[in-house]
């Protein structure tokens, strides 16, 4: 399968070629194929760190700061906020809600597992004799995880729900997910801003 053939269907999914607009599914399935990326470097380096017998501290800083900050707060919050807020005024056939129900309910668990590697790793720092092997499996369920929770939103879910939505309202979703990413980048810089002025 080539390049050119996915992005055609790629294109499919997310454009609707009446109205000449993007669906709003279309920028969190872009957000998907980052993520993805970002997946593969984190298993890529689970491996170096296992053969290696240490744990790279800057790199696991990293990792979380983008679950934490694109994966959960960028993207699973348009999903959450504005895609699947939507959804619930809308009679959702069982199949569609199941799903929903268990995408919300995924998003939860990847927020404690990210959760529980922050202190896993804080524990390696306070106890330099602590095994590295919780901290890694715990990245590796992270790893495992993604992939089957984007196929399920890709594949199950995204594509069906936009039924539920008119032409104006899959619009008005679109602009409010311009307008979230707008404001997001803000908040992140606030945040950073205030970091440093508690250091300096």
């Amino acid at each position: 399968m080539n390049f050119v053939y996915l992005i055609t269907i790629f294109i499919k999914i997310v454009y609707d070629e009446e109205f000449k607009m993007v669906m709003p599914i279309g920028p969190l399935m872009i957000e998907h194929r980052l993520i993805e990326r970002m997946i593969a470097i984190i298993n890529r380096e689970i491996d170096r760190m296992e053969n290696a017998a240490t744990i790279d501290l800057g790199f696991i800083d990293i990792a979380v700061d983008f679950i934490r900050k694109y994966a959960d707060r960028c993207h699973h919050g348009k999903e959450e906020d504005i895609l699947f807020r939507e959804l619930q005024k809308k009679d959702l056939e069982p199949d569609h809600k199941r799903i929903m129900d268990e995408l919300i309910e995924e998003h939860r668990w990847a927020r404690e597992t990210t959760g529980k590697i922050v202190a896993t790793k804080n524990g390696i720092i306070a106890d330099s004799t602590q095994s590295i092997e919780p901290l890694l499996e715990l990245m590796k369920k992270l790893v495992d995880f993604y992939p089957k929770h984007i196929e399920k939103e890709d594949k199950q879910f995204f594509r069906p729900v936009m039924n539920y939505f008119s032409k104006k309202e899959q619009g008005a979703l679109l602009q409010e997910e311009y307008e979230f990413d707008k404001n997001f980048i803000h908040l992140i810089y606030r945040e950073i801003i205030t970091k440093l002025e508690e250091v300096v």
